[in-house]
C-alpha cells in the first residue's frame, strides 16, 4: 500500500500528552497516511513560540495547539492563517461547552491537570506497588492490590499492570507455570479483582519464540512447543473457570483495548465488595 506522509505540529505550554493522544487516535483513521510529529512541549516563552513558528513555515502542514493564553493563540493562529496552514486548539470547544453548561469562564492555567495533589501521588503509590509485585515478586501484601492478573507466560501480563498502574490502579501480576503452585495467599484475598488473561496458542508461540529468537535461546524447548503451549492455554482457562475469575482473551486487544475491559470489571467488582 503506497503510503502518504504530512507534517503535524502539536504545540502546548503543557507536556503534549492530551495532543499526542487526540491527534494519534485522529492519525489511526487513515490507513493510507502517517504523520510526522514535531511536537513543542512547554511552550511557554515568547523564544518559545517563535521557535515554533519557525518550524512550521519550515515544514507546513496541520497545527493542533493547546495554548491557555489568548494573546499566542492568536498569534500562532494568525500566522497558520497566513501560511495557509489549518490550525485548530483542541481544548477550545470542549472550554466553550463547559462554559456554556456551568455559566463562567475558564482560568487560564497552562498544565492544570498536571497537578502534586492526592490523585499524583496514589498514582506514584500505585506504580510502586505495582513494580514491586510484578511476575510474582514480592510475596504477601496480595490484599492491597486492586487488580491481581494471571496468565501464563506472554500474554501481556506486565505490560497491562503498567497501564493500570499510571492510572493510579494497584496490579500485581502473578505467572501460571506448569507444575508450580500459585501463592497460598492467593486463595484468601477478598479485595482485589482477580483477572485471567488468555491468548490464542499460536499467538503465544509466536511470541515466546520471537523472545527466544532475541536472547538467542535453544528453540528446542516445551515453552515454544504448540502441543504444550496449548495445554498450558486450557489448564489456565480450567482454572480460572474453577475459581470464578473473568477471562480476557489479549489475542487481538491492544494493552489499552485490555485495560479498558479490566476497568469495567472493576467498577462491577467493587460495586458488589460494597454491598457485601
Amino acid at each position: 500500500m503506497h503510503r502518504n506522509y504530512f507534517h503535524l505540529h502539536l504545540v502546548s505550554d503543557a507536556t503534549g500528552e492530551t495532543l499526542i493522544a487526540v491527534s494519534r487516535a485522529a492519525a489511526a483513521q487513515y490507513e493510507s497516511v502517517s504523520a510526522i510529529e514535531h511536537v513543542y512541549p512547554l511552550v511557554r516563552s515568547e523564544a518559545q513560540l517563535a521557535r515554533v513558528l519557525a518550524e512550521i513555515e519550515a515544514s507546513p502542514g496541520v497545527v493542533l495547539y493547546t495554548l491557555v493564553e489568548p494573546e499566542w493563540s492568536q498569534r500562532l493562529e494568525n500566522f497558520c492563517r497566513e501560511l495557509g496552514c489549518p490550525c485548530l486548539s483542541v481544548l477550545n470547544p470542549v472550554l466553550a461547552l463547559f462554559q456554556s453548561y456551568l455559566g463562567q469562564a475558564s482560568a487560564p492555567k497552562p498544565g492544570a491537570q498536571h497537578v502534586l495533589n492526592a490523585e499524583y501521588f496514589r498514582r506514584i503509590d500505585a506504580m510502586n506497588y505495582t513494580l514491586l509485585h510484578d511476575d510474582g515478586q514480592l510475596g504477601g501484601d496480595l490484599e492491597s492490590a486492586d487488580i491481581i492478573l494471571v496468565g501464563i507466560s506472554r500474554t501481556s501480563k506486565t505490560p497491562t499492570s503498567i497501564y493500570l498502574a499510571n492510572r493510579g490502579i494497584k496490579t500485581a501480576n502473578i505467572p501460571l507455570v506448569p507444575n508450580v503452585a500459585l501463592p497460598a495467599e492467593l486463595e484468601h484475598v477478598r479485595k482485589p479483582l482477580i483477572v485471567g488473561l488468555v491468548a490464542s496458542p499460536d499467538r503465544i508461540v509466536q511470541i515466546r519464540q520471537n523472545r527466544l529468537l532475541s536472547l538467542r535461546a535453544d528453540d528446542e524447548t516445551p515453552y515454544v512447543d504448540p502441543a504444550s503451549v496449548a495445554d498450558e492455554v486450557a489448564q489456565s482457562r480450567r482454572l480460572c473457570a474453577r475459581k470464578g475469575w473473568p477471562v480476557i482473551d489479549v489475542t487481538r486487544r491492544s494493552i489499552e483495548e485490555t485495560a479498558a475491559s479490566i476497568l469495567d470489571l472493576l467498577r462491577d467488582h467493587r460495586m458488589k465488595f460494597i454491598a457485601t
